[in-house]
């Protein structure tokens, strides 16, 4: 995953309401993903580069 090409990065949680992933959405295509909370995993890696560069993330706390 490409920063450049992220688009939207959610947090969803799970039953609990504990956060357990990102939902990320790309500009070059129409997929959805899932990436978990592993700081080995490229994707997640990619997401805190789009982050710490100042985009947005979407939290809706717990009710998504």
């Amino acid at each position: 995953m490409n920063t450049d090409n992220i688009n939207t990065v959610t947090k969803h949680y799970d039953d609990s309401n504990v956060f357990a992933f990102y939902k990320v959405s790309l500009n070059n295509d129409s997929k959805v993903y899932f990436v978990p909370l592993d700081p080995a995993n490229s994707d997640y890696q990619a997401i805190q580069e789009w982050i710490a560069a100042g985009n947005t993330m979407i939290d809706n706390g717990g009710n998504s």
